[in-house]
């Protein structure tokens, strides 16, 4: 090799290195999104204790109106719990979660509807959620969304709460509910 075909071989050289480095450094420099938790769809997320919150939602039409809580509770523990949501003027709803095991809060179980949803379409409000018969509570927020989005459209509320005000597991979401010797995964789901 003679001397110009080294001096073209190093500056080839040196100009992969330059776009390799260019082309990694964006690694370097911002984070990854994919290791960061978040929640991937309009509602949010949070935990207490054994219990896993995913995707939560109000459906309502308005501030003094009646919202419907969608999402996913996922219960890790042994026991059976009963999870109660409580919102706006003392409104408060409840929902039951077997052991190891979770309830979706969609059209396959009793709606679980709040007396008044505490705030206008496209606000965020504040609930408190606790675990019956533990000292465990917590406060986190809820978008208020509406029927402007089609899928919505369904969960809006078109009565008034009934004295309950419990939202029960379907039939089909304990027949679909894994088994109780392993704990569901819930970064799974809030991944969708």
């Amino acid at each position: 090799m003679n001397r110009g075909q080294r001096g073209k071989l190093a500056m080839a050289t040196a100009a992969i290195a330059i776009g390799l480095l260019s082309v990694t450094g964006c690694g370097y420099i911002n984070a990854q999104q994919t290791s960061h938790q978040y929640s991937a769809s309009d509602g949010t997320r949070t935990d207490l204790g054994p219990l896993q919150l995913r995707n939560f939602i109000i459906i309502s039409e308005g501030a003094d109106k009646p919202g419907r809580v969608i999402g996913a509770v996922y219960n890790s523990s042994s026991n059976d719990v009963k999870l109660t949501i409580s919102g706006a003027g003392g409104s408060q709803t409840q929902v039951p979660v077997k052991k190891n095991s979770y309830t979706l809060l969609n059209d396959t179980t009793e709606p679980a509807i709040l007396s008044t949803s505490g705030g206008a379409p496209g606000s965020v409000v504040e609930v408190t959620i606790r675990e019956d018969g533990t000292n465990q509570n917590a406060k986190f927020k809820v978008p208020v969304m509406d029927a402007t989005i089609a899928d919505y459209k369904k969960y809006l509320p078109t009565s008034a709460p009934t004295a309950s005000g419990t939202a029960t597991p379907s039939s089909t979401a304990t027949t679909a509910a894994p088994s109780t010797t392993s704990a569901p995964s819930p970064t799974a789901s809030a991944s969708h």
